[in-house]
């Protein structure tokens, strides 16, 4: 499973998406649409859609169709310690949707384990648990957890990248599905170098694992030269950049 292909519908600001280009904008302006309403996205709250993935319309047909892609905690995290109490919730569900495919990022990777439901032994066909490295301090912190994890499906999301990352002590081809690459956005956004974006591809296309050049942020270096890129053109620029694989 990689996440550029697929039908999205996230549980938390439910969102039901039809395309890729659909998918990059409602990712990136979730969080500017919490803080227009008031709404503080740092507070963790079992929100009115919690349980979307089971309601069925009038014919008892569910409302999330068959085959859809399930972008689980969009403004937050699955493994955060404040939904410990709703998570065993959680699992019921994606455990009853066997027929959706439910994809979660997690910066917490130490805490998988322990989350884990009883019966999910080498990990459920249906999901995918994604494990964000910003650095090289955390790739090497926590991709030696990740891949000691029993989950059948893993991506690697090196979003927003900060710095160059070495994979090469790591033998993606053997575990990982896919890379994800990306700079910074925002106002206060951090320099992404297209350097370090080709550094992951080359790794990923040497192992044959899938590449995604997401977005380029706001400040992006290429070729020593700085652009400030404006929001409405980070994902476009990063797709005429050519350079995602599989």
């Amino acid at each position: 499973m990689v996440l550029q292909r697929g039908r999205w519908c996230g549980i938390c600001g439910t969102v039901a998406i039809n395309s890729v280009k659909d998918a990059d904008i409602v990712m990136s302006t979730v969080y500017r649409g919490d803080a227009k309403r008031n709404v503080d996205s740092s507070v963790v709250v079992k929100t009115k859609n919690f349980d979307l993935p089971v309601r069925t319309n009038k014919n008892g047909s569910f409302k999330i169709p068959s085959g859809t892609l399930v972008y689980t905690c969009f403004t937050s995290d699955f493994f955060v310690e404040d939904a410990d109490v709703w998570r065993t919730e959680a699992w019921e569900m994606i455990r009853q949707r066997s027929d959706l495919h439910f994809l979660m990022i997690t910066k917490r990777i130490n805490r998988v384990m322990e989350c884990l439901p009883v019966d999910w032994k080498d990990g459920y066909d249906n999901v995918t648990i994604c494990c964000t490295v910003e650095n090289q301090l955390c790739a090497d912190n926590r991709l030696p957890v990740y891949r000691a994890i029993p989950i059948k499906h893993k991506i690697i999301i090196c979003e927003p990248l900060l710095e160059e990352i070495s994979l090469d002590a790591y033998n993606i081809g053997e575990w990982v599905e896919q890379v994800v690459a990306g700079g910074e956005s925002g106002y206060e956004a951090r320099i992404c170098n297209f350097d370090w974006i080709m550094k992951l591809h080359d790794i990923c296309l040497e192992n044959n694992v899938s590449f995604w050049f997401k977005q380029t942020g706001s400040k992006f270096v290429k070729e020593g030269t700085l652009y400030t890129v404006k929001r409405q053109f980070q994902h476009s620029q990063a797709r005429k950049a050519g350079i995602n694989f599989k």
